[in-house]
């Protein structure tokens, strides 16, 4: 049983959605995640632990790399 709970802000690994995300709210027991670099907020899948700086690096990268092609703002 995952008994983590994440504050609102920070940054976590969703393992069911296998990408990090930042904790925006919760409803009952699951949280809402958003991409690092915003866009929309999905469910958490879990379980949920908190992102690595490896997870939020990467992350990161792709979001920069996403803005160099036009793909995000």
């Amino acid at each position: 049983m995952n008994t983590y709970t994440p504050e609102v802000g920070e940054f976590v690994w969703d393992a069911g959605a296998g990408r990090v995300g930042r904790v925006m709210g919760h409803v009952g027991a699951g949280c809402q995640l958003r991409p690092p670099g915003g866009g929309l907020e999905w469910d958490a899948r879990g379980p949920l632990r908190p992102a690595t700086a490896a997870e939020k690096l990467s992350a990161g990268v792709a979001l920069a790399n996403a803005r160099s092609r036009g793909e995000a703002q």
